[in-house]
């Protein structure tokens, strides 16, 4: 079975879903999104919102906060930047077209990324991954609100075959946990995720916190001893 979606039906997917996004999707991700904006905002700072979308969130950050919102989908970013002009946002300092696996930011750019139902739908989610920690500040903290697959049971057999039809919404339903804690691991800079149900357990919030160059030799030193 296809695991990775391809950019192009990700690009196709979200430009039809952009004029009715919001409609559709508001209300049920309110909880999640509020839940995960709560944590970026107890950290504070300059945060990066990864999958701005049309820019649903942003009104609600607070305004001692900068943002830089990113997506892949320009019609998504049209919405957002008709938001922020109509909303007149001074805590937005910009919108950008960009492939997450692939972001024009230089190192340690920002104290938090948040990413809200965003990482099931990336073409490429260990990549961008790797470009979060990237662009994430030491001891900040990379933050993922998102449906995870089940592990086992009923509901992991139905995502594993409906997986195959949601290609084509552009999400991939059986993104479990474990792809999360595996790459952490792979990945070397961020600390074993913590995870906790929110929203009744609709959702997983996911929180990385970005390890100092001294944690990061301290972790590989005994490996290396051992060796």
């Amino acid at each position: 079975m296809k695991t990775d979606l391809d950019r192009t039906t990700v690009e196709e997917a979200y430009a039809r879903w952009a004029p009715i996004y919001d409609v559709v999707f508001g209300a049920v991700f309110e909880p999640g999104r509020k839940a995960a904006m709560k944590v970026a905002e107890g950290i504070g700072g300059r945060i990066l919102e990864f999958g701005v979308g049309t820019g649903f969130a942003l009104p609600a950050y607070k305004r001692t906060n900068r943002i830089v919102g990113v997506d892949i989908s320009e019609p998504m970013l049209q919405k957002a930047r008709e938001r922020v002009a109509k909303d007149k946002l001074p805590h937005v300092e910009g919108l950008c077209l960009m492939d997450g696996a692939h972001m024009g930011f230089a190192d340690a750019s920002f104290d938090v990324v948040i990413a809200q139902f965003v990482i099931t739908v990336v073409p490429h989610p260990e990549e961008t991954l790797d470009e979060m920690a990237r662009v994430l500040r030491p001891g900040g903290e990379l933050i993922l609100v998102n449906h995870l697959g089940a592990e086992d049971g009923p509901r992991a057999s139905f995502e594993r075959w409906f997986a195959r039809r949601a290609r084509k919404l552009g999400w991939r339903p059986e993104f479990q946990f474990a792809r999360l804690a595996n790459w952490a691991v792979r990945n070397g800079t961020v600390d074993t995720p913590i995870k906790r149900d929110v929203a009744l357990g609709m959702y997983t919030m996911v929180r990385f916190r970005k390890r100092t160059q001294a944690e990061i030799a301290a972790a590989v030193e005994p490996v290396a001893l051992a060796g």
